[in-house]
């Protein structure tokens, strides 16, 4: 019987052995794949051997198979960082159904007999990675619906085995390389709900008819995609469609009638075609339109009176799924077009008077057309207008009275067209606005005191209008107050005292006005770059604490009847326009004005002197050489007491090196590491690290220039010693691992050797501080130059020979040094400029190796650069990599398109890149080039200009390498048809 019991027991145990097998078996085909993967962030490290099932670890999820056994059925390791191929073993899991790698670093070909074994497969994102080679025709996934290959390298055709697909419904293959023409068999997946195919340099071609036999499409998203011709009027029977996006093309002829018939859609994106002719009828069929966008065009004619006659809506919510945006509770009750954007068109006629009466808006563009008649009353019906864009039209009238009750407005643009009368009461107060333009314009009234209500106000913008009255001294309250633009108005009395407290003021241009009274002390204008009082009556003497505002280059206080000397502080200033003449100013001018191309900024005031020597009229030569004299003590005292300083200060120098110092540092190596034969020794250096040597400071630490007795020049970095250092007799076993580790990582960044590399030539440790010595580069940080008073020494060939350099320098890091470099540290004050202008790129005091062929990650924590150039995923990964580099470099090209900073204060609340895209948006690329620039060059500019906007992708993965970037700039030489841009903004693509 007890025998019988143990034959029991082992029959059982036979049957439950091919479980346990196929649960083993399906963990080693999981981790043969995790084999084949670099994980740096040991994301899988869960996925361990003497686990009996693989149903617990990450990513993994099993489900009941046949006989109620768990079989591994998904698998989901997005954003883990994983690199390497795709790993086929996960097709030898028989019941996998769902695949995303999405977000990593899966790189190499994609093939079909990878695929293989994958048949069960319905669900497959690979999007986000580095795949490359021709699309595989996908042959072997019969049950395939969902096909997400978005942000790769993918290049050729669509493969003709896509027609054959017999259940896929959705189709992504946005930002690849992909460089045929759109196939008309794709009309041929019946099924198919979403295609995407946006953003790929598809050879010029039309949009195939064919779509229109998908009936079961609901997106169709086509923008930039090379596409020419008519839009295909038969697009009109998609019932289903809800998001149409045409734009960024080079689509021709009318917008078809028949798109009245897309009784679904909710958004229709045309922008920046060549669409003509006029608007179509019947829009008031689409009665769940939310957003039409159509600039950019040559549409032409009047606005159809039916646009905003759309009735109620109907499915609301798809367009905040579609936009991650919330819409009031006012708009989803009361109406339906929430966003219309018609700008930069040749539309004309009036705007019709039931806008916002059926369809209470949120965003209204309709500038830069050639439209007439009177803003419509009812414009803020229902008080959720956001953003009002009317300028560069023919408008004429009062504003309408609404407008002063529409608090959600925050931008009011009406400039440049032929509005007139007073302003309502309520506008200067809407407490969200942060620009209301109205200049150019025959506007009239007084700015009232309630404009303290208007708290975000950051750009007020009133010229060549009729304003008068005082400037009210409540406008001081306004905190992020920094453009002040009023001239060419009828203002008068003093400049309130409080303006002089707006911190963030960058501009005032108040000229030719009839203000008065004197000016006041203005320290706090700490940022301000523009001061223009011309024209008007100001009386008293110039403030010499203007003076002080280092960053002034716009001084024009002509046609006053300013009194007094000028104050010598003003000769310091980097002032490109500089302007007093027609006042009443006396005295000499101070010596650094004195040539020719300053003389004409003096005309008008009699009693100034204009003499090198300093003999001015009313003078008598006693009492010049007598003051000559008093100069010439003092500067005689003065050079004695600074030789006695300097002989105190360099005698206990010595003496303290040559006793405590010398023996610090004999304890502590204080053998320089060298790198290259020197002509110069560790005392030259540290003798010459002087307060007055002083060039340049930096988050790492003080940039020194080094004069050699050999007369040649180095530029020394102190670094900075951190707060808790203890260097002195007694090193701890920490401080010389911290030395240990900054020798070798300065040893291995000293092989570095390129053209377009700073050179470092040696390193010391010295009392606690490190020292890297570098060659000197005679001009400078290009953000000195490109910013200071030498900007106009950088033409255009000069500004993309040094994008050109410096991008070779950095691909250098990137794909030629073994470990590579992530700089870390990529902006304009760290490429520096020699003799001849050449760029180099400079400051590796934060910069890491990557170690590539080790278990550490491809991204380092820790630094992600400085304002203005922190890239968007920074925030919610804390790590930078080589494409935070890419990123920031495209920073760097945008500062020498455009000039401006990467976060300057003229920019507001938005850094360079945002700014760049909105305004390209709206205006062209045009608008954004600095003007000090030769638009000859334009079209070259402009290829340029493109580069960077690739760089400053939102997702980095659409940025390009750096050895990309440097050959597509290289290719920019040839100044030829500029490529279709395509930037991103607020997470969507433009």
């Amino acid at each position: 019987m007890q025998n019988f019991g143990y034959l029991l027991a082992a029959v059982f145990l036979l049957q439950l052995w091919p479980m346990a097998l196929a649960l083993n078996l399906e963990g080693s085909y999981l981790l043969k794949a995790k084999r084949g993967l670099d994980d740096p962030n040991n994301a899988l490290a869960n996925w361990k051997p003497t686990d009996e099932t693989a149903c617990g670890w990450t990513g993994v999820t099993c489900s009941a198979g046949a006989g109620g056994n768990q079989t591994v059925t998904a698998i989901d390791l997005s954003g883990l960082d994983l690199e390497g191929p795709f790993p086929d073993s996960l097709c030898l899991l028989p019941n996998l159904n769902f695949v995303s790698l999405s977000l990593n670093y899966i790189n190499s070909s994609l093939r079909d007999d990878s695929l293989l074994g994958c048949s069960a497969l319905t669900y497959l994102d690979l999007s986000q990675n580095f795949l490359v080679g021709t699309l595989p025709s996908f042959a072997s996934l019969p049950l395939l619906r969902h096909l997400d290959l978005a942000g790769n390298n993918f290049t050729g055709a669509i493969p003709p085995a896509f027609a054959s697909f017999p259940s896929l419904e959705i189709l992504s293959l946005t930002a690849n390389l992909l460089n045929e023409t759109i196939p008309t068999f794709l009309g041929n997946i019946s099924t198919l709900s979403q295609l995407n195919l946006s953003y790929n340099p598809f050879a010029a071609g039309s949009i195939p008819p064919s779509l229109a036999n998908l009936t079961n499409l609901e997106t169709i998203w086509l923008a930039g995609c090379g596409l020419v011709g008519e839009i295909p009027p038969a697009l009109g029977r998609l019932r289903k469609l809800t998001n149409l996006d045409l734009s960024r093309n080079s689509l021709t002829g009318s917008i078809p009638d028949t798109l009245s018939g897309l009784s679904s859609v909710v958004q229709i994106e045309l922008y920046k075609n060549s669409l003509a002719g006029s608007f179509p009828s019947g829009l008031s069929n689409l009665t769940t339109l939310l957003r039409l966008d159509a600039s950019m065009n040559l549409l032409s004619g009047p606005i159809p009176e039916d646009i905003f006659s759309i009735p109620l809506l109907e499915s609301l919510h798809l367009y905040q799924n579609r936009f991650n945006e919330s819409i009031p509770a006012t708009v989803a009750k009361a109406g339906k077009l929430i966003e219309l954007r018609i700008f930069k068109n040749y539309l004309s006629g009036t705007i019709p008077a039931g806008l916002g009466s059926s369809s209470p808006l949120m965003f209204l563009d309709l500038s830069s057309n050639q439209l007439t008649g009177e803003i419509p009353e009812g414009v803020c019906l229902g008080n959720t207008l956001e953003e009002l864009l009317l300028f560069e039209n023919y408008l004429s009238g009062s504003l309408p009275k609404s407008l002063g009750q529409c608090r959600s407005l925050t931008r009011i643009r009406l400039a440049n067209n032929r509005l007139s009368g007073e302003i309502p009461a309520g506008i200067w107060s809407l407490p969200r606005v942060w620009i209301l333009e109205l200049t150019d314009n025959s506007l009239w009234g007084n700015i009232p005191a309630h404009i303290s209500g208007a708290t975000n106000l950051s750009n007020l913008l009133l010229s060549r209008n009729q304003f008068s009255g005082n400037i009210p001294a409540e406008i001081g309250s306004l905190s992020k107050l920094y453009e002040l633009l009023a001239s060419d108005n009828r203002l008068t009395g003093p400049l309130p005292e409080s303006l002089g407290l707006l911190k963030e003021l960058r501009q005032i241009d108040l000229h030719n006005n009839y203000l008065s009274g004197e000016l006041f002390k203005v320290e706090s204008w700490k940022n301000l770059t523009l001061l223009n009082l011309a024209e008007n009556s100001f009386s008293g003497e110039i403030p010499p604490d203007i003076g002080t505002l280092s960053l002034l280059n716009y001084l024009d206080l002509s046609g006053n009847v300013l009194t007094g000397e000028i104050p010598i502080q003003l000769q310091y200033l980097n002032l490109k326009i500089f302007n007093l003449s027609n006042n009443q100013l006396s005295g000499p001018i101070p010596p650094l004005f004195l040539n020719e191309e300053r003389r004409s900024s003096f005309f008008g005031n009699p009693g100034l002197c204009w003499d090198p020597n300093g003999l001015c009229p009313g003078s008598t030569e006693g009492g010049h050489s007598h003051r000559k004299f008093l100069w010439f003590l003092v500067f005689i005292f003065v050079l004695v007491i600074a030789v006695f300083l300097y002989g105190t200060r360099n005698f206990y120098t010595k003496q303290r090196i040559s006793t405590r110092g010398e023996r610090v540092m004999e304890k502590f190596s204080s053998i320089p590491t060298s790198f290259a034969k020197l002509g110069f020794s560790e005392r030259e250096i540290l003798d010459s690290l002087q307060e007055d040597k002083v060039i340049g400071s930096g988050m790492s630490g003080k940039v020194y220039k080094v004069v050699l007795q050999s007369r040649e020049f180095l530029a020394v970095k102190k670094l900075w010693k951190p707060k808790d250092s203890k260097y002195g007799d007694h090193k701890t076993q920490e401080e010389e691992d911290a030395y240990d580790a900054f020798r070798t990582e300065v040893a291995n960044l000293s092989k570095i050797q390129h053209n377009n590399i700073v050179r470092l030539w040696c390193c010391y440790s010295h009392l606690g501080s490190n020292l890297l010595v570098y060659e000197h580069m005679p001009n400078g940080s290009l953000g000195d130059v490109l910013h200071g008073e030498k900007a106009g020494v950088l033409d255009w060939p000069a500004r993309y020979k040094i994008a050109v350099d410096a991008s070779e320098g950095l691909c250098y890091l990137h794909h030629d040094c073994v470990p590579p470099v992530v700089h870390r540290n990529v902006k304009s004050n760290n490429i520096l400029l020699d003799a001849e202008f050449r760029a180099k790129v400079a400051d590796f005091g934060i910069a890491k190796v990557v170690d590539r062929l080790g278990k550490g990650s491809n991204s380092i924590s820790g630094t992600a650069g400085v304002s203005g150039c922190i890239t968007p995923e920074f925030a919610y990964t804390l790590r930078v990599n080589e494409k935070s580099d890419i990123y920031c470099f495209g920073v760097v090209i945008l500062e020498l398109v455009t000039g401006k900073r990467a976060a300057d204060p003229e920019l507001g609340e938005k850094d360079l890149v945002r700014w760049a895209c909105a305004t390209i948006q709206q205006k062209g690329e045009e608008s954004i080039m600095d003007p000090r620039l030769d638009l000859r060059h334009k079209v070259q500019i402009a290829k340029v200009l493109y580069v960077g906007l690739l760089c400053t992708s939102t997702l980095p993965m659409n940025r390009p390498s750096m050895r990309r970037v440097t050959k597509m700039l290289m290719d920019a030489r040839a100044e030829s048809k500029p490529p279709s841009y395509y930037f991103e903004k607020d997470g969507r693509s433009f």
